[in-house]
């Protein structure tokens, strides 16, 4: 696990500087602190920053081929490298090292790009090839590890966070409206947009090939999960195939030359992990879990049930609402603007775990896999009521309800029917990602002011849910999960653990989303993943009886800040400062007086507005830090696509 950034300039005689190479890995030196590394060649500067996991002595990056024509940095593991070696060698190739990263190489002199389809792991790289002049950018299948890529007229920048490309002195900082409003409406920034206009992400499962600096390609797909459900199978063999599923995964994540510990939240997920590598090693394991003071948020209990019937070695903090100060490393390890809450527990157990462990295993992805979501059951029984009602129904009468019936969070839950009858008269895919909006277009109308409604032009952040959605297949579960999966697991969730784990040099492994297990999953009708009301319901039968008691079935709690108590109290100072200033950066978005509303119907609980004022808070807070001076620089709306750079 690492740090990797680099630069490709147009010029072919222009070199790389040294000293900016430099600048630009000591951006992300907390991802690395074992060693840096640089290789410079023309135009082409290459970059790694080490966190030494596998060949502690011998792994040191860039890695070359035997004759140096081939040279790689490389952020990740690939856990089914012993296996490639031994097939890399026996066509004659000769290995240097130990490192799992020197297999990159010698596949690239097999199979050219295509050797991402070869690798199980978690990866982000960037590969010269000297004798072509060609420079291969790739990103893992599910978007486990990150790589952002600048474009201008001079140069190609790349990082693994966007902090390495701000660190090059001639960077455009232009913000994307479309991002702030994608960010404003999910509480993260999706796809291949980031937030700043000349930067995009390369998504999950794609590659780049620059072959002229002068031409930046689309980058390609090269694998797409597919929800093809198989029924042939028994409740007994499809629980067999999955526990075994999940047992090699588990094997393979645990391969490293530094102990291996493990996130225990006390949910179904984290447990099953921590159960299954209880039958595979024999020395007892390091279990890491944070707690809150609010003991209605609190997991801990079930933690150290789990812990207790495993004898783990369990480590367990509390956080506090002094925690708030974590805001200050929310903007700074995270680039971007990022509104998921838990990342300031999940830096919590990160910072804890790392003074103990370089490598934690996690639960992450076993929601998105197996169906474990509330949200899953809920628009299920939405969906098969719109099934018994008719489309004209849906469109000439519910419509036009859902738009005047009042957001009227003070009411009793049966009367607040205004999602409810949204969802209903929208299809399937606009209904859930409506579902997953946080702040939605009714309410982007009112907060967002009208000089920046026009910078839009109309952009729907709703299309690229809808868009995944639909990448699902036949039925409506599928539908969610592919949403999950394409969406909100890689801009959410992973990006959360990345960075978090990341900025004090803890790798994190999530064993749940192994590509063989992701795919057997996705071939599992959905039956067997939801079933009598209850979500995961295959997990539920496999590890039923080696948790304690009930654990299993217990509801889904999540890993969550009393965000909504904080911004009433410890946080109040705060969201004036940064957010209902009239002063505040932010007002060149957001009109202030709706704003100020909405902050006071929030502390008299008339409204549940907690989610969308932490948003804000949070894009207070970054345009204080990542701004271009007190009013950032907001660049026309376009497309992130292909772009042809004359010089």
């Amino acid at each position: 696990m690492c740090g990797i950034t680099g630069v490709l300039y147009t010029d072919r005689h222009r070199s790389a500087d040294r000293q900016v190479l430099k600048q630009m890995g000591d951006a992300i030196a907390r991802r690395g602190p074992d060693g840096e590394g640089f290789f410079r060649a023309n135009n082409v500067g290459l970059v790694h920053r080490r966190l030494a996991i596998i060949d502690l002595e011998g792994g040191d990056q860039p890695i070359a081929n035997e004759d140096e024509s081939l040279q790689v940095v490389f952020n990740g593991e690939i856990y089914n490298y012993p296996q490639l070696r031994q097939e890399l060698e026996s066509r004659g190739h000769q290995f240097r090292t130990n490192s799992d990263t020197e297999v990159l190489v010698h596949l690239y002199e097999e199979h050219g790009p295509e050797l991402v389809n070869r690798l199980r792991g978690m990866f982000a790289f960037a590969l010269w090839d000297a004798r072509n002049r060609h420079l291969l950018l790739a990103r893992d299948h599910l978007g486990q590890k990150p790589l952002f890529v600048y474009r201008d007229e001079e140069k190609l920048l790349f990082g693994s966070e966007l902090k390495a490309i701000l660190a090059h002195p001639n960077v455009d900082r232009s913000i994307s409206p479309a991002a702030v409003e994608d960010y404003l409406t999910f509480g993260v920034i999706p796809g291949a947009r980031s937030v700043f206009e000349r930067v995009c992400r390369l998504p999950s499962a794609h590659y780049l090939l620059i072959k002229d600096p002068t031409h930046i390609p689309e980058p390609v797909r090269y694998w797409q999960l597919e929800y093809e459900p198989q029924e042939a199978g028994s409740d007994a063999q499809w629980q067999e195939r999955i526990e075994a599923a999940i047992s090699d995964s588990v094997q393979a994540h645990l391969l490293a030359d530094v102990p291996v510990g493990a996130f225990l939240s006390g949910g179904l997920d984290s447990s099953a992990v921590v159960a299954s590598v209880s039958d595979l090693v024999s020395e007892p394991l390091q279990t890491f879990s944070i707690g809150f003071q609010e003991k209605k948020y609190s997991e801990l209990p079930y933690a150290e049930r789990v812990a207790q019937q495993f004898g783990t070695q369990h480590h367990e903090r509390i956080v506090t609402p002094d925690a708030v100060s974590d805001l200050d490393d929310l903007v700074t390890f995270y680039d971007e603007p990022f509104a998921d809450a838990s990342a300031i527990p999940t830096m919590a157990v990160a910072r804890m775990a790392s003074e103990s462990v370089k490598v934690c295993l996690s639960g992450d992805g076993g929601d998105e896999a197996f169906g474990g979501y509330a949200r899953y059951l809920h628009d299920l029984k939405e969906a098969r009521l719109r099934g018994l009602l008719p489309n004209w129904f849906r469109r000439s009468a519910l419509s036009p309800l859902a738009a005047i019936w009042p957001k009227a969070d003070w009411l009793p839950r049966p009367l607040r029917l205004k999602s409810l009858l949204q969802n209903l008269s929208l299809d399937p895919a606009a209904a859930y990602a409506n579902t997953l909006s946080a702040c939605r277009r009714g309410m982007r109308r009112q907060l967002l002011n009208g000089d920046f409604q026009r910078q839009l032009g109309g952009h729907r952040p709703e299309q690229f849910a809808e868009d995944a959605f639909q990448l699902g297949g036949r039925d409506a579960l599928s539908g969610m999960l592919s949403t999950d999966v394409n969406f909100l697991l890689p801009d959410d969730f992973l990006t959360k653990v990345d960075r978090a784990s990341m900025a004090f040099g803890l790798e994190v492994r999530p064993p749940l989303i192994d590509v063989p297990l992701m795919e057997l999953a996705a071939r599992m009708p959905s039956a067997r993943k939801v079933r009598g009301g209850s979500g995961k319901w295959i997990l539920k039968q496999i590890f039923q009886s080696r948790l304690p008691d009930r654990l299993a079935h217990r509801g889904k709690q999540g890993f969550e800040l009393p965000v909504d108590e904080w911004l009433r109290g410890p946080l109040q100072e705060q969201v004036h400062e940064f957010v209902l200033a009239p002063q505040a950066p932010i007002n060149q978005f957001v009109d202030h007086h709706f704003a100020r509303r909405v902050y006071q119907a929030h502390c008299r609980k008339t409204g549940r507005h907690g989610q969308l004022i932490w948003s804000l808070l949070v894009l207070g807070r970054w345009l204080q830090t990542y701004g271009t001076g007190p009013q950032p620089t907001v660049a026309r709306t376009r497309p992130v696509t292909a772009q042809t750079v004359s010089h």
